[in-house]
């Protein structure tokens, strides 16, 4: 520790940008790529040629609130929600971009507790996978951008418009508990004003176990990644990440493929209605032809189309229409 941090907590602010970089890069995991961090971008090795990209930013405030994630948290969250997107096409995550926009006043610990978080999702979700770059800024808004790439090593890409007309419809993963975790947050870490309350380890051990599983699902996500790509091995003709609702993606699903899916609410577990509506569970809407080996929980069947391009139980879908930060954070709503 500096003399500096011995007497007050040090800032981003403080330090260089070279020195803010190499804080970062002494707690991510060794690079594997022919050229990782320290040149003007990285060289990596994709053993058919084609790189899957995605890019994704969050922003405090529409995206998160300080009060409730932790750098930790932040870390992880940003890495999975990439991850997850990489996966969805049926590729193997192999390499973030990662982008801080930061108040210069940002504690040098969030950045390091941050880069924690990456380290931790990537070794837990996709462990061939690192961070190989990025870029270091000063903002008065908090703002984190991460770019994922990834390798179909030899796969064709699944994309959200291959679904077909007898097709059956599964998701991989699981539903609502990141809406249940949002409930939580705007119902019991916030004050009289909807200002949000920090969630301190007391408050959270209070927490129910259904309430405190919701929690951690909407602060730190876990896509399931390695069941993502052997479904695109298993035939998968569709595949998408569900970070919206499960109605909303299928809606885009069925959209681009040019059919209607038909959704069985009896599948979908006690709570139908959060499964249906709510957002940001990360899991993944995968369709299988009749003839395949499919993975994940059948919750449907692909249909003709129909004026519809998603009915649950034959009928439109009147209930909640999923998650949108532009209204959802400022509503209040979970």
């Amino acid at each position: 520790m500096t003399d500096a941090e011995t007497t007050r907590a040090t800032t981003v602010g403080d330090l260089s940008e070279g020195q803010i970089l190499r804080g970062i890069l002494d707690r991510l995991p060794p690079s594997t790529a022919p050229v990782g961090p320290g040149d003007d971008a990285a060289v990596l090795s994709v053993p058919d040629g084609r790189v899957v990209a995605t890019t994704d930013t969050l922003v405090h405030g529409p995206d998160f609130r300080l009060a409730w994630s932790s750098p930790f948290d932040l870390g992880f969250k940003s890495a999975a929600v990439n991850l997850a997107d990489v996966a969805a096409m049926g590729a193997r995550p192999i390499a973030l971009l990662v982008a801080l926009a930061m108040p210069d006043d940002t504690p040098i610990s969030f950045v390091r507790g941050f880069a924690d978080g990456l380290a931790a999702a990537c070794a837990e979700l996709a462990p061939d996978c690192a961070v190989e770059g990025g870029d270091l800024t000063v903002s008065n808004t908090l703002t984190i951008a991460v770019t994922a790439l990834g390798s179909l090593d030899g796969r064709e890409p699944v994309r959200r418009s291959g679904a077909r007309v007898g097709d059956g419809v599964y998701v991989i993963g699981e539903l609502g508990e990141a809406a249940r975790g949002l409930e939580v947050l705007f119902g019991r870490f916030r004050d009289a004003d909807g200002t949000p309350l920090v969630i301190t380890p007391e408050a959270r051990a209070a927490l129910g176990a259904d309430d405190a599983r919701g929690l951690a699902r909407q602060l730190t996500p876990r896509p399931p990644i390695a069941e993502a790509l052997r479904a695109a091995d298993a035939g998968a003709t569709a595949m998408m990440d569900i970070s919206d609702g499960l109605v909303l993606d299928a809606t885009r699903m069925a959209d681009a493929s040019g059919v209607t899916i038909a959704l069985d609410s009896a599948t979908l577990g006690d709570d139908p209605d959060r499964a249906l509506g709510g957002g940001e569970d990360h899991g993944f809407l995968v369709t299988f032809a009749a003839e395949a080996r499919p993975l994940g929980r059948r919750v449907g069947t692909v249909v003709a189309r129909r004026s519809e391009a998603v009915t649950v139980d034959d009928r439109r879908w009147s209930g909640r229409g999923g998650w949108d930060p532009y209204r959802d954070w400022d509503a209040g709503r979970g």
